[in-house]
C-alpha cells in the first residue's frame, strides 16, 4: 500500500524493485508538482537516508506500506523563512558574544565562535538567495540592498580576520555586523510577506 498526504495511490509495492524505485516513480508524479517530501514512513516507521541511496537496499518484499507526507513548495518556503528569522537572531546573539570575547582577549574561544558565526552566515546567504531565484524576487530593492551590504560586510571581516586585527574585527561586528543583521528582522519578514504572495498570484 502506497499513501500520499492521506490519499492510496493505487500503485503496488510489489510492481517495485526496492524502495528507491519507489520513491523516484512516485516523485514523478503530476500530483507532486511543487510539493516537497517532508515525510516517508515506511512499515509505520519513519525513514531517512543515513547513506545515499540507503533506499535501494530495501527490498520492495520488506515494504509492506508506504506513506508520504508533502508539503506546497509555497507553504515550505514560508516555514522557511520563519526559522531565517531564529537564525538573525542567532546571528545578533553569536556576533555580540564573539565581539565580547575579543575584547576581553579570549582569542582561542572567540575564534571558534567565529567560525560558527561565518558559518551560519554563509548558510544563511546561501538560502536567502535560493528564496530570492525560486520566487523570483530580484527585482525587491530592499532585499538586494541588504544581500550587497552583509556580503561586502562579510568580505570585510574575512579579510580583517585574515591579518589577525581582532579589536578591529570586534568594532566591526559590534558597530556593523549587529546594525546590519538587525535590518534583516525586516527583510526576512518582508520576505515571508512576498512570497505568500506570489503564491496566492500562482
Amino acid at each position: 500500500m502506497i499513501v500520499i498526504d492521506g490519499q492510496e495511490t493505487g500503485l503496488s509495492v510489489n510492481n517495485f524493485a526496492n524502495l528507491e524505485e519507489l520513491l523516484v516513480k512516485v516523485m514523478a508524479e503530476d500530483a507532486l508538482d511543487n510539493r516537497m517530501v517532508t515525510d516517508v514512513i515506511v512499515n509505520k516507521e519513519s525513514f531517512s537516508e543515513i547513506y545515499p541511496h540507503q533506499a535501494e537496499d530495501i527490498p520492495a518484499q520488506e515494504i509492506e506500506s508506504v506513506e508520504i507526507k508533502t508539503m506546497a513548495v509555497p507553504e515550505m518556503a514560508v516555514n522557511i523563512t520563519r526559522e531565517l528569522y531564529k537564525v538573525v537572531q542567532l546571528m545578533a546573539h553569536g556576533g555580540r558574544s564573539v565581539a565580547e570575547l575579543f575584547r576581553q582577549a579570549d582569542d582561542a574561544e572567540a575564534l571558534e565562535l567565529y567560525q560558527d558565526l561565518l558559518d551560519v552566515t554563509r548558510d544563511f546567504l546561501g538560502m536567502i538567495g535560493v528564496l530570492r531565484d525560486e520566487f523570483g524576487l530580484k527585482e525587491s530593492q530592499e532585499l538586494n540592498d541588504s544581500l550587497e551590504e552583509i556580503t561586502s560586510l562579510f568580505t570585510e571581516m574575512i579579510e580583517v580576520s585574515e591579518n589577525e586585527d581582532w579589536i578591529l574585527l570586534a568594532d566591526l561586528l559590534e558597530y556593523e555586523f549587529l546594525a546590519c543583521v538587525e535590518k534583516w528582522k525586516a527583510v526576512v519578514a518582508k520576505l515571508r510577506e512576498d512570497i505568500r504572495h506570489k503564491a496566492k498570484a500562482a
